[in-house]
């Protein structure tokens, strides 16, 4: 048995008769459902006493909710396992879906709950024993919840809503009684910009409702955006309450926008005004984002509006079940539920009659009712398509029987409790027949359970019920037209997996036909191989398609940069994707390195052959006259120099690149000394006075080689120097497009100067003493030849220079083989070539007399010049006294070969005769003087 119910009769004078429920009980909830959607404009001008607003446009979905709590109640009482003996009676207001009537209602809940500072007795002209509201259900809209929150927070009276999800009541410092059944809006603005974002889609415009509810969500959403790099065109707040000329400069906006796509933050009655004006100029080719708010609100989905408002993809809760629910439904009749003024409001407004007895005839009079017929109680309620009927998707009438029951089992937890062991003072517990409002709210916060979803709902300050939300796509049924809400997909967000968006495209239907994503950008797609280059004064999702620069890629379309290739690769010719660089270096393969390779081998077997001839011939007059010694350590440097060419043909490795330098420098230092000594020996023995003893053994043979050692010797610490400081090695350049040229890395620059420095400073001494020695006999030093391959030898290593620092990959490898062997050729062709070919081809001169001759001639020759020498300074002697006597030297030359003697007929005066011997024959010359004195007169 339950406590016997308690009876009482309350008239609340500055409340409509018709905008309550209530039943007696034990315990009182309250509840706040918008049983309509507005109050009717009414201009206050205070003339007489105001009256209270009238209530407009019924709703069905409203009285659906209260129903939901009226049958979780009835469920309550007369269950034997929860709250038994103890009966729930309910007080339930219409708030009219403005802040206003829902103060108006609140205030009738804290009337019973007064304290000491506020007196509120006149509020209820009550009789009896009216007990106090324990907890308030509702409401519904989140400007509504937030300013009853207000209110019934200062008595601590628990507040559950079901439907007001803004961001802003989640704030527990705030609202400190306040809990709900719904999740917050800040996970809706997430679910909303991660659908936007999975279509690709950068362009939208935004709209809010300019409540508690519109203005954070739009706020919470405009974030999510702007991470997601996605653009608002146009971001404005409506009301219902706007003006007809305010909705049509909105309509003209969106009219105008490129945006396609429309999210919009608002409820049912908000976004009524603007859907209208919009079905009226038939703009069809918009897709609606809903909220979950209006997402399936009977203002707004209706089917004269769906060709305009078709394919709208909205959020709507998870459904949850009641059972038994259908039939409470079906049962509703002003008979049954006379306590219930709302249920004989919905029989009028579902059948559009009037019942006989209707508090409402008053109205009739006045003509407002006067064209409908008389209700005659015997409706089938069955018969009618009503959103009130609508069950098969149990949402916010789900969530308001989970707040419900969230209430009774926090009773049940007072009412089981033990002493010692309860959540107040001193673990004491609350009296069940007593407990008053903060009570219950203290046993909420510590209270958690899990509903017939399988959701563990809790209520502590830290704890937000799990956002689930079903997508919807609205269609047009092809029955009767009326709008289907097709389920196309789900967002799930999970504390420890994150979230999760799961869309079907296949069956979702764009403006109730078309299948293909609509297009809602600024700019056209960027095609792979560009990216998006800024517009300026434009926002980043407007933007102009730029081509990928050369050694840059995009491989997908909208690339907000290019990538760039790696290092060994490069774009090609769309820029869409990379390609592995050609490799290049000097090779033997190809034709230019065959052909080098080509001429190096040519010179080795040239220099090679004209080795062979020197030691075939070395006794021959000619080759000893060369200094054979000298002659063949310079063959075999110019191998070397030729030799050491091919090293810089093929991939360069470090072993190649720290050779080839070392090799090529002391090769040319070898053959460049052996010139330079072999050209400055003969220079001073013809130069000499007195070619004595002294001079044959200073430049003998020995002290040719030591001098010839030094000069290679310091070339060669050059090199040991620079491969001990700064080793060359292999280096791969990546900065040439579409290549990369492998080349050596010489390490140091200054080191390789230093090389070339010093090879360029002997050529210059060697061309001196060549250049001093180019009229002594052609036999000994053919220094014309000398001379000219220094001058070629010059020519080739300054031209190197610019051409070496100017070219780069393959051809720096190329210029300097082509300079070595240019100089090796000039060296080889100048010295060799005259004496292989009198060798080979003239061996007439190659005989001890042609030498003899030779250097007869040359002796004659030096003869004539020291005689014209010596009477010049005769004569100018002679004049510096001013005698008249004159001299008429005559000069003898006597030629002596092989004991055979030849005298001029003048007077002979023997004189020292300087002899040079070469090979087995001896040449000696004398010259002299004679002078005819005159005696001068005194």
């Amino acid at each position: 048995m339950k406590l016997s119910e308690v009876s009482y009769i309350c008239v609340i004078s500055t409340y409509g008769p018709y905008q309550r429920a209530q039943k007696t009980g034990d315990i009182l909830l309250g509840g706040l459902f918008p049983i309509h959607f507005g109050v009717a404009s009414k201009d206050q001008d205070l003339a007489a006493r105001p009256e209270s607003t009238e209530c407009v446009r019924y709703n069905f979905r409203g009285f659906r909710w209260l129903q939901a709590m009226i049958f979780a109640i009835e469920e309550i009482n007369n269950s034997s396992t929860l709250l038994p003996n103890i009966t729930l009676g309910y007080r339930i207001f219409d708030t009219c879906n403005t802040v206003s009537k829902a103060l108006e209602a609140s205030l009738s809940f804290v009337a019973q709950n007064k304290i000491d500072s506020l007196n509120l007795d006149e509020f209820c002209n009550c009789t009896g024993n009216i007990p106090s509201t324990i907890a308030v259900v509702g409401a519904s809209g989140s400007a509504v919840s937030t300013a009853v929150a207000d209110l019934v927070g200062l008595f601590y009276i628990p507040q559950i809503s079901y439907a007001s999800s803004s961001r802003l009541l989640s704030n527990k410092n705030q609202y400190k009684s306040f809990m709900r059944t719904i999740p917050t809006d800040e996970y809706q603005a997430i679910a909303m910009a991660a659908i936007i974002d999975h279509f690709q889609w950068n362009w939208v415009i935004a709209i809010g409702s300019d409540d508690e509810y519109g203005r954070p969500g739009i706020e919470k959403f405009e974030n999510e955006m702007f991470h997601r790099d996605i653009c608002i065109d146009l971001n404005v707040l409506i009301s219902q309450y706007s003006d007809e000329a305010e909705i049509r400069r909105l309509a003209d906006r969106i009219e105008n926008s490129t945006a396609k796509v429309i999210a919009v933050f608002a409820s049912g009655p908000d976004i009524e005004p603007l859907v209208k004006e919009m079905v009226r100029r038939n703009v069809t080719d918009r897709v609606w984002l809903a909220s979950e708010a209006w997402a399936s609100s009977s203002l707004v989905a209706k089917p004269e509006y769906l060709d305009v408002m078709g394919g709208t993809i909205g959020f709507v809760l998870r459904s949850g079940k009641i059972p038994g629910f259908k039939e409470f439904l079906q049962q509703v009749h002003p008979k049954q539920s006379s306590h219930i003024e709302f249920v004989r409001e919905f029989w009028e407004e579902t059948f559009n009659c009037y019942l006989e007895d209707s508090l409402r005839n008053e109205d009739s009079e006045n003509g407002s009712t006067s064209f409908r017929p008389l209700c005659t109680g015997e409706e089938d309620i069955a018969s009618v398509e009503t959103p009130y009927l609508d069950y098969t998707h149990l949402r916010i009438s789900y969530n308001v029987y989970v707040a419900v029951y969230a209430i009774a089992q926090a009773l049940q937890d007072i009412l089981n409790c033990t002493p010692g062991k309860g959540l107040f003072a001193n673990g004491s517990c609350a009296d069940i027949r007593k407990v008053e409002a903060w009570q219950v709210l203290k046993q909420l916060r510590h209270h958690n359970f899990v509903n017939s979803m399988g959701e563990r709902v809790r209520f502590d300050n830290a704890s937000e019920v799990s956002a689930n939300y079903t997508i919807v796509n609205w269609h047009r049924s092809s029955e009767d037209g009326s709008v289907v809400f097709e389920e196309v997909g789900y967002y799930s967000i999970h504390h420890k997996n994150g979230a999760k968006l799961s869309i079907d495209k296949t069956r979702i239907l764009w403006n109730c036909h078309l299948t293909e994503v609509p297009f809602s950008n600024c700019s056209e797609e960027c095609e792979p191989g560009t990216r998006k280059g800024i517009i300026d004064g434009k926002p980043t999702c407007c933007f102009e398609c730029t081509e990928c620069s050369d050694g840059e890629y995009s491989d997908h379309k909208d690339a907000s940069i290019c990538s760039k290739c790696p290092n060994n690769s490069w774009s090609n010719g769309n820029h869409t994707s990379c390609f592995l660089k050609e490799i290049e270096f000097l090779s033997w393969t190809e034709p230019f390195g065959i052909a080098l390779a080509l001429f190096a081998v040519l010179g080795v077997l040239l220099t090679g052959f004209v080795l062979g001839v020197f030691v075939e011939f070395r006794d021959t007059p000619i080759v000893k006259a060369s200094n054979r010694e000298l002659s063949y350590l310079l063959l075999f440097s110019l191998i070397c120099c030729f030799s050491s060419s091919l090293i810089f043909i093929g991939e360069p490795q470090d072993w190649t690149c720290r050779v080839r330098q070392p090799a090529f420098g002391i090769s040319f230092v070898l053959c460049i000394s052996c010139i330079l000594v072999k050209t400055n020996r003969v220079l001073l023995v013809f130069e000499a006075k007195i070619p004595t003893s002294l001079h044959r053994k200073w430049w003998g043979l020995n002290l040719q080689f030591l001098l010839v050692f030094l000069f290679t010797f310091v070339q060669v610490m050059i090199c040991v120097v620079w491969l001990y400081n700064a080793p060359p090695g292999s280096y791969r350049n990546y900065d040439i497009d579409e290549i990369i040229f492998i080349t050596c890395n010489e390490g140091s620059m200054m080191a390789l100067g230093f090389l070339i420095g010093y090879t360029c400073v002997l050529a210059a001494v060697c061309f001196f003493f060549a250049f001093k020695s180019r009229k002594l006999p052609e036999n000994f030093t053919e220094a014309k030849f000398i001379t000219f391959s220094m001058l070629i030898f010059f020519i080739v290593w300054i031209s190197f220079i610019p051409a070496y620092f100017s070219t780069y990959g393959k051809f720096v490898s190329a210029v300097e083989v082509i300079a070595i062997l240019a100089s090796s050729f000039s060296l080889l062709a100048c010295i060799f070539f005259n004496k292989v070919y009198i060798i080979l081809f003239k061996p007439s001169r190659n005989t001890t007399e042609e030498v003899r001759c030779s250097t007869a001639a040359h002796a004659f020759k030096a003869a004539a010049k020291a005689t014209l020498r010596h009477n010049s300074a005769s004569r100018k002697r002679s004049s510096s006294v001013g005698g008249s006597s004159a001299s008429s030297p005559s000069s003898s030359i006597i030629l002596k070969t092989n004991g055979n003697e030849a005298e001029s007929p003048s007077v002979r005066r023997q004189s020292n005769k300087p002899r040079v011997s070469f090979g087995s024959g001896t040449v000696s010359f004398s010259l002299s003087f004679e002078e005819s004195r005159k005696n001068s007169v005194k």
